[in-house]
């Protein structure tokens, strides 16, 4: 049976649970540090909230009759464009992390990836929920 496509409103429901789910795994590490699997399970969490950003704003820019986009590079500058982020840098960092991260690379940036998720991508990714509430509200 086919489903029915998401609308951009439930997308942003389905990403403010991941981001808040991703804020427990946060404070839990602030408090008392993270094991080598909490750290991946950090990082998973990172990468479903990121993932789940990136669809939101690809159904937002649907509803308005943009694209498709060719990666999460081009959402991301359209959405930087678009006012929905407003550091488009440091969302591109996102991306570029995320791909240094990939065990594919055997450079390690295990502990700079999750320091940035802890002090800089959640305040980012905070930021575009209240926009995104904001604008579909």
């Amino acid at each position: 049976m086919k489903t029915l496509p998401q609308t951009c409103e439930q997308c942003l429901e389905e990403y403010q649970v991941a981001l808040e789910d991703l804020r427990s795994y946060i404070q839990r590490a602030r408090k008392i540090g993270l094991t080598e699997f909490q750290a991946r399970e950090l990082i998973i969490n990172f990468e479903v909230a990121h993932e789940l950003a990136l669809k939101v704003m690809t159904k937002y820019f649907e509803k308005q009759g943009k694209g498709p986009f060719s990666g999460s590079r081009d959402l991301t500058a359209e959405a930087f464009h678009a006012d929905l982020i407003d550091d488009g840098k440091a969302w591109l960092d996102i991306v570029i992390d995320r791909i240094q991260y990939n065990p594919v690379y055997a450079i390690d940036t295990q502990d700079k990836f999750l320091d940035n998720i802890q002090h800089k991508y959640i305040h980012m990714l905070e930021k575009f929920e209240d926009v995104m509430s904001d604008k579909l509200n």
